[in-house]
């Protein structure tokens, strides 16, 4: 089996072919520029792969609702071209194979439920931090959607004591992603994360936003497993912070080994590493190709619905 996997960044674009084992066989990436351009390069690659389906984990917010006319839809992003764009039917004006559709976080929770840090459970979330935040959620072996889909970046956060920093999200100012996604850490200590000492006060303050966002996460959907990946998290010593964080927020309100005792092993890294988006818009392709064949079955009669 051969599938595409598309991980639709909104500063990159990777792109690779796998198989039903998760094994990602090829890859390439490019920057993000204008659909136009982006989708031309991403179509390019994969005619030249022979493919059996495609997944695609695309930056948002998406059109996920199959019964709309703007089901496959870039919506509301600032990204210049890209709101209101027809992502999906681009892509299968071009290909005559099954199809795998969810935002890119959501991909990467399912990567991860899959083959990752999640595997065996039912049950996770994951949460990228990088130049924006999002949030994907795969509850009861199902990646959640609704209304729309889940957008945990733009919750609220409490403001931490000592920060007067405004927030620079474009629409709601302080929200979780206004407040500690990387541009906001850069323009509040007016460096870049990467550049700031491990023991600089920003970590204790990061820590202290994203924690209260897998509080929320905990008492919300209750998930077996917390994964956070993105670029800020590549800082090592973010993880102890937040877990900390975690238990003091809690402040012993869920008597749970994973909380009290197993944190460590509770909130971690994506083990897929750089790959989680990647492989999970293969198993999104995979998905789509297994529920075609499925669909073909019931048509001809040969399995009961």
């Amino acid at each position: 089996m051969r599938i595409g996997a598309i991980e639709a960044g909104g500063t990159k674009f990777i792109c690779g072919i796998g198989n039903e084992n998760g094994d990602i066989l090829d890859r390439i990436s490019f920057p993000t520029e204008r659909p136009e351009e982006t989708l031309g390069r991403t179509i390019e690659y994969l005619k030249s792969q022979q493919v059996e389906a495609v997944g695609a984990g695309s930056f948002g917010p998406i059109n996920l609702n199959k019964n709309s006319p703007k089901y496959g839809y870039i919506t509301t992003t600032p990204k210049p071209g890209w709101a209101d764009f027809d992502v999906l039917g681009t892509l299968k004006r071009h290909f005559n194979v099954p199809f795998g559709w969810d935002t890119d976080v959501n991909a990467a929770a399912l990567g991860e439920a899959t083959w990752g840090a999640a595997k065996g459970l039912d049950s996770c979330v994951y949460f990228t931090i990088g130049t924006g935040i999002g949030l994907g959620v795969y509850i009861e072996g199902r990646l959640v959607h609704g209304l729309m889909h889940p957008e945990g970046g733009h919750i609220g956060v409490r403001r931490h004591t000592s920060d007067s920093f405004e927030g620079i999200c474009p629409y709601h100012q302080d929200c979780l992603e206004g407040m500690a996604a990387g541009p906001s850490i850069e323009a509040r200590w007016r460096m870049k994360g990467q550049d700031l000492p491990e023991d600089h006060p920003a970590w204790t303050m990061e820590a202290y936003y994203i924690a209260q966002a897998i509080v929320n996460a905990i008492l919300l959907l209750s998930p077996k497993k917390v994964i956070l990946g993105g670029g800020v998290m590549k800082q090592s010593q973010l993880y102890p912070l937040i877990r900390e964080q975690v238990q003091q927020l809690l402040n012993g309100y869920i008597h749970m080994a994973a909380v009290d005792s197993d944190i460590e092993q509770y909130i971690v890294p994506p083990a897929l590493k750089e790959n989680a988006g990647l492989c999970g818009a293969l198993a999104l392709g995979i998905r789509a190709f297994e529920n075609k064949n499925m669909s073909n079955f019931k048509d001809k009669g040969l399995i009961c619905s």
